[in-house]
Formats: structure tokens, C-alpha cells, sequence
């Protein structure tokens, strides 16, 4: 019997603030986009640049905060994290040449939005197994309650104070709100004396409650299954991060407002949190595979929608119908992981897949901006996006569980 309160709902709301400030933060960087080209004249493929170097960086420095949070616990790492993104906003203001952007925003900044995913998410997936689709869930509501105030709250301030302004008052809130929510993260429930979802010992949990089990790197590494995960997680991120930065730009190049344009990207970010909580639940019932289904065909959906929209109500259309695909595949990766390998390496393994997944993030919005500096528009690109989305598609609905049990891949790490 539950008499006392679950410490792992402390887990879950830390989650949430930090997925909020990290992915609302990065949601931003289209909305001081056109900014940047009207004071500097720089071109869309050099501003793309230097967000496809942050992603780039968040991956690989997401493999060593996976690993770390497999050794040390989340708490020092999202310190770090924290004040190298706040520091990097905060910096972000005196912003002057090209190598400044590369060197503030594809490296403090991309190091920063490094840990947000595989922290958070990993750890999650350590307090709770019963329900650990819904918890995942709930936590990355906070990414589209992040993706749906943020660029508005930036377009006021930028409208009130100019950009320069803005990136002071974002990486202050920013460095002394991830700061203090790192101090609420633990490793997992046995660090504290507990057991997974504040249950006792029984079926449902894994081990007896002082020891993981999972799919070693090394052996996880060699299977047909881990390597599907990244090729899918490179498709997802590529289209994925490549519409955070260029459909604001596009919504303006359309005759839209810029107040109106970011009303379009924090649709993705509202609707996004129906489908964290719907395709969440879902992963529960149905399992990784068939949310991750379900999840390709409204985006390919909506990329289709996109092709035709040239309206205002066309643009938010596909908002809504995107971003709860956005939100379901965001929400779902993680237990899918742990589904396939459970969670003893579960840090490692989930940032060597996000991993894979930045490097399609990285060559996304780069070649966006290349295509639209060379056509003038992002119609090749939408079909570009279409397309790897039917390859990811495939490569999941080919995907098997591990043969047997995960246990039996279990050797000495």
C-alpha cells in the first residue's frame, strides 16, 4: 500500500521545467532568424550553419551525458548544461561576426541543449516502468508548453527591446532556472531507497530493486535493432529540426506577419503536448513500434498538406497536424529504447541514437538554407523532408524486438 509520497513525481516536474527552458530556448533561434539577416545580410545557408553546428554538438556531447548519467546521476551534468546554455544566451547579445555565431551558438549553446533529452528521459525511464510511456509523456508536454510560449514571449521582447536585449533577458532566466531545478534530479529510486514507480517488490519492476538489467553497449551495438533506431532517429531529427528553423522564414517569404509566423511554430508547440500525452499512453497499450507508425503517417500527412499551403490557415493546418506528430515521435523514442534494451545502458545507448539523430539535424537546416539561396524558395526542400520521412517509415515498419529475452544479451560491460 502507497502511503507515502513517490519522490519519482519530483523527477517528473523537474523534467518538465528543464524540457520547457531548453526546448523553448531553442524554438527561438527562427524567430531572431531574419534578425540576423537584416542587421548583418548574412545568408539563410551561413545562419543555418551555425544551428546545424549546435545540433551537431548537443549529439556528441549527448553521448558523453548519457554515459555520465549512467555513472554519476543527472544533477551536476544538467548544472553544466545550464550554465553553458545561459552563458551562451547571455553572450549571444554582443554578437558582431559569423565565427561569434558558430563559436556562442554551435558550441556553449549546442553543448547546453545537449542533455535536455537524454538527462531527463533517461532518467524517467529509471523511476518508472509500469507507466513509463504516460511519464514520458508528461514530461515532454513541458517541450511543447516550452515550443508554444517561448518564441511568442521572444518576438514581445524583441518587439519591446530589440534582439540584443532579448538574448540578455532569455539566458539570465534560462542559467538560474536550470541551475536550481538540477538540484531536485537523482539517478534512480534506489539511490534514494526506493523502488521503480513507488511500488514494492513484485512482476512489474525490474530486479529487486538494487540492480539494472539491460542489453550491454557493446552487445547492443552489434544488433540490426540499435542501428534501425539511428538511421530512423537521423530521418526524424533531419526533417524535424530543419522545420523548427525554416518554417517561420517561410511563413514570412509567404506575406505572413512575423507575429503571425511565430503563432504558426508555437501551434507545433501547443499541439505538440496532445500528442506527447496521446502517442505517450499509446506506447504503454500498443508498444514503441506501432506509436512510431502511427506517428510517420500524420507527418507524412502533413508534409504533404504543406506542399499547397499558401494561406495563413493553411500554415497552421499543418501547425497542428505536424506538431502532434512532432510531440508522439519526441515522446515515444525513449521507451522505445528501453522497450528494445531496457535500462541498464539506457543513457549511453539513448544518446548515441539522439546522437545520429543530430547529425540528420545538422545536415537538415543546412541544406535548407543552401537550397532556398539557390531556388529562391522551399518547395524542393518540402519534398526532400517528404522523402526521408518514407524512409524512416519503412525502416520501422521492418523493426523486430531482440530475440528472446533482453536479459539474455546480458554480459560484463
Amino acid at each position: 500500500m502507497r502511503t507515502k509520497y513517490f519522490y519519482g513525481y519530483n523527477i517528473v516536474g523537474s523534467g518538465f521545467v528543464i524540457q520547457a527552458v531548453c526546448i523553448g530556448a531553442m524554438f527561438t533561434y527562427g524567430i531572431f532568424f531574419k534578425e540576423f539577416q537584416a542587421e548583418f545580410g548574412w545568408s539563410r545557408a551561413m545562419i543555418s550553419g551555425a544551428s546545424s553546428l549546435g545540433f551537431l554538438i548537443m549529439g556528441a556531447f549527448g553521448i558523453l551525458a548519457g554515459r555520465l548519467n549512467d555513472k554519476i546521476g543527472p544533477r551536476v551534468i544538467i548544472m553544466a548544461s545550464g550554465t553553458s546554455l545561459g552563458l551562451g544566451y547571455l553572450l549571444m547579445s554582443r554578437l558582431q561576426t559569423p565565427w561569434q555565431l558558430y563559436l556562442l551558438y554551435g558550441l556553449l549553446v549546442g553543448i547546453g541543449f545537449s542533455t535536455h533529452d537524454v538527462i531527463t528521459l533517461s532518467t524517467v525511464a529509471r523511476w518508472f516502468v509500469k507507466r513509463r510511456g504516460m511519464i514520458t509523456g508528461i514530461v515532454k508536454v513541458g517541450t511543447g508548453l516550452g515550443q508554444l510560449m517561448v518564441p511568442l514571449i521572444a518576438t514581445a521582447l524583441i518587439a519591446g527591446y530589440g534582439w540584443r536585449t532579448s538574448y540578455i533577458l532569455l539566458g539570465a532566466v534560462v542559467l538560474v532556472i536550470l541551475v536550481a531545478v538540477a538540484q531536485i534530479l537523482r539517478r534512480d529510486p534506489q539511490e534514494m531507497g526506493l523502488l521503480p514507480d513507488g511500488g514494492g517488490n513484485g512482476p512489474d519492476h525490474v530486479g529487486n530493486g538494487s540492480t539494472e538489467q539491460g542489453v550491454p553497449l557493446r552487445a547492443a551495438v552489434l544488433t540490426r535493432q540499435f542501428w534501425t533506431m539511428c538511421v530512423t532517429e537521423f530521418a526524424l531529427f533531419f526533417c524535424m529540426l530543419t522545420m523548427i528553423v525554416h518554417i517561420v522564414p517561410h511563413a514570412t517569404d509567404l506575406g505572413l506577419p512575423s507575429g503571425t509566423a511565430a503563432g504558426v511554430l508555437s501551434t507545433i508547440g501547443g499541439v505538440s503536448m496532445l500528442g506527447r500525452v496521446v502517442m505517450g499512453t499509446m506506447n504503454d497499450r500498443i508498444g514503441g513500434k506501432r506509436s512510431l507508425i502511427i506517428c510517420f503517417i500524420v507527418l507524412l500527412c502533413g508534409l504533404i498538406w504543406l506542399q499547397v499551403a499558401g494561406d495563413a490557415w493553411m500554415l497552421f493546418l499543418f501547425a497542428a497536424i505536424y506538431g502532434f506528430a512532432h510531440g508522439g515521435f519526441f515522446t515515444v523514442i525513449s521507451p522505445t529504447v528501453a522497450e528494445l534494451f531496457d535500462t541498464g545502458s539506457h543513457g549511453v545507448l539513448f544518446g548515441i541514437i539522439l546522437f545520429c539523430g543530430t547529425i540528420g539535424g545538422a545536415i537538415g537546416p543546412l541544406l535548407g538554407g543552401y537550397i532556398f539561396d539557390l531556388t529562391g524558395s522551399y518547395q524542393t526542400l518540402f519534398l526532400v523532408l517528404t522523402g526521408v520521412t518514407v524512409i524512416g517509415f519503412v525502416l520501422i515498419i521492418l523493426l523486430q524486438p531482440l530475440k528472446g529475452d533482453p536479459a539474455a544479451h546480458l554480459s560484463s560491460p
